[in-house]
């Protein structure tokens, strides 16, 4: 097991910005905005070739009701988690009572804390840690995050001694079978929930890990980040991306929640299987339709699930089932489920259709095999003539996976109509058996080699069939 490390604090104290600096990466959002962080948002960081998991978490302002409560449950429950705890103030703020009775319950939880002063910057740190040693921890850092200033020395002093404590400890536990499997290093394929504000992604999280692992609360844009969640199931292990939910750009007037929706699109594309989850009970909106395509334009394979089916009589249900086959034909390689997140019903067939949309992604393909498959699908339906000229297709051979992407060579193949290319898709994933998945075909015209020679010769021959005559002219003068 790796070493964990997490950071609370009130919020606005930096800990997204020490985040961002240990794991080198800018997965957590940064803004001059209280609260901005709600979740949990787990990162892997290394320093000095050692690695280590880094949680960010919700800023604690004491009193919390509502959503502010569940975000102090995380970031207490992320505290019982870690095995180090950087408990970060604001130096510029000075020591409020907030942080005192945060401090307070971080001792009654009987863990490793060290205190960390963030924001020292301009700053006289001798003055500035004067007030904080009141709160009776042994360990006390002064750092500026955003400019790196005494990052070093409080991983020098703090985190790196106690990762390799932690390492080392592991290391006497191990055996050559954990050893095995550690050199997998598998993590199996990442899903993201995607879908419209408050359809119910984090609730849906939530029900396939088991735990309250996300905050989930009846008020749209509860969940501003894409929350990285690594699991296993049945020997299987997965990485789940709770993400924020996606409004028509018009209503996108927050520049946190542009943010937001720029994050989904990118988790969108880091991950192999997307689960697009839709509103019963409101149906399928254009807004629904837009990211849907986008996920499918990006390759993913998809499984779609209809949430709140619960509760609802037959006649609407059949309503709805004939809405989406109706708007949703062009996503009919999909598996679709109607489930209830909240209650669980169906939530265990989705992981039949990720496994089984993911299996789609990485299926097997040979050249001779695709070629076959072509030659049966063009004798079956002869390519459409285009004017004076008919497409032929030659071969297939494989150009990649995830999504599987085929090749076909051939003569006129940019005159195929987008028809032609559906049934080429459709009857290529009957052959192949794959399902929750799209397939992209690239289109290739066949070269002709000796094209740009051939006038070069005809021009030399022509020149010199020009030369010839008027030698035998010449001679047949000085003959007569």
């Amino acid at each position: 097991m790796l070493p964990v490390i997490a950071l609370v604090g009130r919020p606005n104290v930096g800990k997204s910005t020490l985040f961002n600096r240990f794991t080198r990466t800018r997965d957590a959002l940064v803004a001059d905005l209280p609260g901005l962080t709600r979740d949990r948002q787990y990162g892997h960081a290394t320093l000095n070739e050692q690695p280590f998991i880094i949680i960010d978490t919700g800023g604690i302002t004491g009193g919390e009701v509502g959503v502010d409560g569940l975000m102090a449950d995380q970031s207490m429950q992320a505290v019982r988690e870690a095995d180090i705890t950087l408990f970060i103030v604001n130096a510029r703020e000075g020591l409020t009572s907030i942080d005192e009775s945060f401090a307070q319950q971080l001792r009654s939880e009987n863990r490793e804390i060290h205190l960390v002063v963030n924001k020292v910057d301009g700053l006289d740190e001798n003055i500035v840690l004067t007030d904080f040693y009141s709160l009776g921890f042994e360990s006390i850092s002064a750092v500026a995050a955003s400019h790196g200033r005494g990052v070093s020395k409080l991983v020098e002093s703090v985190i790196l001694p106690a990762v390799e404590e932690k390492i080392a400890k592991a290391k006497e536990l191990e055996t050559d079978e954990d050893l095995d499997e550690n050199e997998k290093d598998n993590r199996g394929p990442k899903l993201a929930i995607i879908g419209r504000p408050n359809v119910g992604k984090s609730t849906l999280v939530n029900r396939m890990l088991g735990e309250e692992r996300v905050v989930v609360y009846d008020l749209p844009g509860t969940t501003r980040d894409s929350i990285y969640i690594e699991m296993e199931r049945r020997d299987k292990k997965y990485t789940l991306i709770d993400t924020a939910g996606v409004r028509r750009r018009g209503k996108v007037k927050e520049t946190v929640e542009k943010f937001s929706v720029l994050k989904t699109l990118q988790a969108i594309n880091d991950a192999n299987v997307v689960i697009m989850i839709f509103d019963a009970r409101e149906g399928i909106t254009d807004q629904d339709l837009s990211l849907l395509g986008f996920a499918i334009d990006a390759g993913r394979s998809l499984v779609l699930a209809v949430n709140k089916w619960d509760n609802m009589s037959e006649g609407k249900r059949i309503d709805v089932k004939e809405a989406i086959t109706r708007k949703l034909y062009f996503a009919e390689f999909a598996r679709m489920k109607f489930i209830s997140a909240l209650h669980g019903t169906n939530v265990g067939h989705l992981w039949d259709a990720v496994d089984e949309a993911y299996a789609g992604a990485r299926v097997k393909m040979s050249a001779s095999k695709l070629t076959r498959i072509l030659e049966l699908v063009v004798a079956k339906h002869q390519p459409p003539a285009k004017g004076r000229f008919k497409a032929k297709l030659r071969y297939a051979h494989p150009g990649g996976h995830n999504p599987p992407r085929i090749v076909i060579h051939g003569n006129q193949t940019k005159s195929l109509p987008k028809s032609y290319i559906r049934y080429l898709e459709k009857a290529f994933r009957e052959a192949l058996k794959v399902v929750g998945t799209p397939i992209k075909f690239e289109l290739k015209e066949s070269v002709n080699p000796f094209k740009d020679k051939k006038v070069k010769v005809t021009k030399e021959l022509m020149e010199k069939s020009r030369r010839n005559r008027a030698r035998a002219k010449k001679l047949t003068k000085k003959q007569y």
